[in-house]
Protein backbone atom coordinates (compact mmCIF):
# COMPACT_ATOMS: atom_id res chain seq x y z
CA UNK A 1 0.00 0.00 0.00
CA UNK A 2 1.49 3.34 -1.07
CA UNK A 3 1.82 6.29 1.29
CA UNK A 4 0.04 8.56 -1.22
CA UNK A 5 -2.36 8.73 -4.13
CA UNK A 6 -1.16 10.70 -7.13
CA UNK A 7 -2.29 11.74 -10.55
CA UNK A 8 -0.95 13.71 -13.47
CA UNK A 9 -3.47 16.37 -14.44
CA UNK A 10 -4.00 18.04 -17.78
CA UNK A 11 -4.27 21.64 -16.62
CA UNK A 12 -2.17 24.63 -15.69
CA UNK A 13 -0.60 25.07 -12.26
CA UNK A 14 -3.16 27.70 -11.18
CA UNK A 15 -6.07 25.66 -12.51
CA UNK A 16 -4.78 22.58 -10.69
CA UNK A 17 -4.62 24.45 -7.36
CA UNK A 18 -8.18 25.71 -7.90
CA UNK A 19 -9.47 22.27 -8.96
CA UNK A 20 -7.89 20.54 -5.97
CA UNK A 21 -9.29 23.13 -3.57
CA UNK A 22 -12.75 22.74 -5.07
CA UNK A 23 -12.60 18.93 -5.04
CA UNK A 24 -11.49 18.97 -1.40
CA UNK A 25 -14.39 21.27 -0.48
CA UNK A 26 -16.85 18.86 -2.13
CA UNK A 27 -15.52 16.14 0.19
CA UNK A 28 -15.84 18.33 3.31
CA UNK A 29 -12.26 19.59 3.55
CA UNK A 30 -11.04 23.12 3.99
CA UNK A 31 -7.50 24.34 3.44
CA UNK A 32 -6.07 25.27 6.85
CA UNK A 33 -2.47 25.79 5.74
CA UNK A 34 -0.57 26.40 2.56
CA UNK A 35 3.18 26.04 2.19
CA UNK A 36 4.79 27.42 -0.94
CA UNK A 37 7.91 25.25 -1.00
CA UNK A 38 9.25 27.08 -4.06
CA UNK A 39 9.22 30.46 -2.28
CA UNK A 40 10.61 29.00 0.95
CA UNK A 41 13.58 27.37 -0.80
CA UNK A 42 14.26 30.57 -2.71
CA UNK A 43 14.13 32.78 0.40
CA UNK A 44 15.93 30.47 2.82
CA UNK A 45 18.44 28.72 0.59
CA UNK A 46 18.66 30.80 -2.57
CA UNK A 47 17.59 27.72 -4.53
CA UNK A 48 15.32 27.80 -7.57
CA UNK A 49 12.85 24.92 -7.50
CA UNK A 50 9.83 23.92 -9.56
CA UNK A 51 6.40 25.16 -8.45
CA UNK A 52 5.60 23.01 -5.43
CA UNK A 53 2.84 23.73 -2.94
CA UNK A 54 1.62 21.76 0.08
CA UNK A 55 -2.04 22.26 0.91
CA UNK A 56 -2.99 21.30 4.46
CA UNK A 57 -6.53 19.95 4.18
CA UNK A 58 -8.79 19.40 7.17
CA UNK A 59 -12.23 17.89 7.61
CA UNK A 60 -13.24 19.35 11.00
CA UNK A 61 -15.77 16.65 11.92
CA UNK A 62 -13.27 13.84 11.38
CA UNK A 63 -10.46 15.85 12.98
CA UNK A 64 -12.46 16.30 16.18
CA UNK A 65 -13.36 12.62 16.36
CA UNK A 66 -9.76 11.57 15.71
CA UNK A 67 -8.41 13.88 18.44
CA UNK A 68 -10.96 12.49 20.87
CA UNK A 69 -9.82 8.94 20.02
CA UNK A 70 -6.10 9.75 20.16
CA UNK A 71 -5.03 12.91 22.01
CA UNK A 72 -1.72 13.41 20.18
CA UNK A 73 -2.98 12.60 16.67
CA UNK A 74 -2.64 16.28 15.80
CA UNK A 75 1.04 15.66 15.04
CA UNK A 76 -0.17 13.78 11.94
CA UNK A 77 -2.71 16.37 10.85
CA UNK A 78 -3.73 17.99 8.54
CA UNK A 79 -4.07 15.76 5.49
CA UNK A 80 -1.44 17.09 3.11
CA UNK A 81 -2.01 17.41 -0.60
CA UNK A 82 0.94 18.31 -2.84
CA UNK A 83 0.61 20.10 -6.16
CA UNK A 84 3.81 20.29 -8.20
CA UNK A 85 4.65 21.38 -11.71
CA UNK A 86 7.14 19.19 -13.54
CA UNK A 87 7.05 21.41 -16.63
CA UNK A 88 5.44 18.96 -19.01
CA UNK A 89 2.68 18.12 -16.52
CA UNK A 90 1.26 18.97 -13.10
CA UNK A 91 0.98 16.26 -10.47
CA UNK A 92 -1.37 16.13 -7.50
CA UNK A 93 -0.60 13.78 -4.61
CA UNK A 94 -2.52 13.23 -1.37
CA UNK A 95 -1.49 11.36 1.74
CA UNK A 96 -2.94 7.89 2.31
CA UNK A 97 -4.27 8.15 5.88
CA UNK A 98 -4.57 4.37 6.22
CA UNK A 99 -0.80 4.04 5.90
CA UNK A 100 -0.14 6.98 8.22
CA UNK A 101 -2.52 5.76 10.93
CA UNK A 102 -1.08 2.22 11.00
CA UNK A 103 1.96 3.57 12.82
CA UNK A 104 -0.24 4.91 15.64
CA UNK A 105 -1.55 1.49 16.64
CA UNK A 106 -4.99 2.69 17.77
CA UNK A 107 -7.79 0.54 16.31
CA UNK A 108 -10.30 3.31 17.08
CA UNK A 109 -8.68 5.38 14.31
CA UNK A 110 -9.27 2.79 11.58
CA UNK A 111 -12.82 3.98 10.87
CA UNK A 112 -11.68 7.59 10.51
CA UNK A 113 -8.66 6.68 8.44
CA UNK A 114 -10.76 4.56 6.11
CA UNK A 115 -13.35 7.30 5.59
CA UNK A 116 -10.72 10.01 5.01
CA UNK A 117 -8.77 7.73 2.67
CA UNK A 118 -11.88 7.18 0.54
CA UNK A 119 -12.54 10.92 0.39
CA UNK A 120 -8.98 11.80 -0.58
CA UNK A 121 -8.95 9.07 -3.23
CA UNK A 122 -12.13 10.58 -4.70
CA UNK A 123 -10.51 14.01 -4.70
CA UNK A 124 -7.48 12.82 -6.66
CA UNK A 125 -9.51 10.61 -9.00
CA UNK A 126 -12.00 13.42 -9.76
CA UNK A 127 -9.34 15.66 -11.29
CA UNK A 128 -9.24 15.82 -15.09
Amino acid sequence: MSYCFSRKVEMSWDDAIAAVTEALAKEGFGIVSEINVTDTLRKKLGVEFRPYKILGACNPQFAQRAIEAEANIGVMMPCNVVVQDFGSYVQVAAINPMVAMQSVGNADLEEFASAITARLQRVVESLP
